[in-house]
């Protein structure tokens, strides 16, 4: 998921979240509620979306095992040739290098005895790179325990809003920090409950960070569970911020679109046919919102030039790559693992490097990943609509 005044570029939900994912929410329920954002604010090197490239063919049938296969709690992992991996070398590895390298702030073991040759590698030629992760890592096929290699790949990114400091004409929307005596995974009070109860509103009296115009665009932060937003002061400046996932109210994420579905409201799904429905049916928003009982709560963090580059902290514990970090089942693909994923369909089709940095609530299975797409119009569209098969490979050290 950039100009910040704001020309939004590509960067997350998730359960970590950080769910940063809190992320970690499917982003085939996902909003494009975002809002063109106007004004000043530091400038920041764009990252675009990463471009559609060629597809190289996989060979016909999974390639053999070339040695023992390792297993996890809910995958199994299958050595395989290198040469068996679709598209490997067409890849510009060097722009997966800043993730690695953002997973060696935080890194665990094994990958952590590898993070000194990474950052050498960081000024290395692509060559070099390619080489070094042949001689020192294995490539391993992620199947389900069942010898599945095909799962599900979805996206996510990280909406930009206005909001207001306090509630104002137009801005109604409350967005709350993390209230005071929550009882870790104790559910609390549902989406509904919060907004009709008396006991619900008195514990989140004086918790609202910022008010939002829309309720829907608030649906949307809270599934991406982050989303930078420039915020109108009481002495009426503007200060951009991040909304970062501080926790959730630990009610089950129902998916608004799956809701839709099973009434046989709708046929399309993706959020564009969300928000296409809600616009014939503005009388039934509440009843869609009170449908997903979850909620998000959030911390406000900087959004300076530096931040401003990256997307916000997943899982692992750093910062995302936008196009180059995913979320991931941590019973599948342990945080900072390389990963060469292939995927393609209607929306993109990839194949490259990327860092396993975050999870979510709704990215549970062997081979399944939520694909951190950015932030701004472009990364919102493609998050939205992604959906298609996955099949990924583990790059573990020998």
């Amino acid at each position: 998921m950039m100009p910040m005044n704001i020309r939004p570029a590509p960067s997350a939900s998730r359960s970590s979240k950080v769910m940063r994912r809190c992320l970690g929410w499917s982003v085939s329920a996902l909003i494009v509620g975002i809002l063109a954002a106007c004004g000043s604010a530091p400038p920041v090197v764009r990252a675009p979306v990463e471009p559609v490239r060629t597809v190289v063919p996989a060979a016909p049938g999974p390639a053999p095992a070339v040695g023992p296969v390792v297993t996890q709690s809910r995958s199994r992992w299958v050595p395989v040739p290198w040469d068996s991996l679709p598209g490997w070398g067409a890849d510009n590895l060097f722009e997966a290098w800043n993730a690695w390298l953002k997973s060696c702030e935080r890194p665990q073991p094994p990958m952590s005895a590898l993070c000194a040759e990474v950052r050498r590698l960081s000024i290395g030629s692509p060559q070099e790179q390619m080489e070094w992760m042949q001689t020192r890592l294995q490539p391993h096929r992620v199947e389900t325990l069942q010898g599945e290699p095909t799962g599900l790949l979805t996206g996510y990114y990280e909406p930009i809003l206005d909001a207001s400091r306090q509630p104002a004409p137009g801005f109604s929307v409350p967005l709350y920090q993390l209230p005071a005596g929550m009882t870790p995974r104790k559910p609390w009070f549902t989406r509904q409950e919060m907004e009709t109860l008396p006991e619900a509103q008195a514990a989140l009296r004086g918790k609202a960070i910022a008010y939002l115009a829309d309720p829907v665009d608030a649906l949307v932060l809270q599934i991406q569970g982050s989303g930078r937003v420039r915020i109108t002061q009481p002495d009426g400046s503007m200060r951009w911020v991040r909304l970062a996932y501080a926790g959730t109210n630990e009610q089950p994420y129902r998916s608004v679109g799956r809701w839709l579905l099973d009434q046989g409201l709708i046929k399309d799904a993706s959020w564009p046919g969300i928000k296409a429905w809600l616009a014939q049916n503005p009388q039934r928003q509440q009843e869609l919102l009170w449908s997903n009982p979850r909620v998000v709560f959030f911390k406000e963090e900087p959004l300076g030039e530096l931040d401003a580059a990256f997307g916000p902290k997943g899982a692992q514990g750093v910062a995302l790559t936008p196009g180059r970090s995913i979320a991931v089942d941590p019973g599948s693909i342990p945080y900072g693992a390389p990963v060469w994923l292939t995927s393609t369909g209607n929306q993109t089709n990839l194949q490259k490097l990327v860092l396993a940095q975050d999870t979510g609530s709704a990215i549970v299975g062997a081979v399944r990943a939520d694909y951190f797409a950015g932030w701004g119009p472009d990364a919102a569209e493609l998050a939205g609509r992604m959906r298609q098969p996955l099949q990924m490979w583990i790059l573990w050290p020998k």
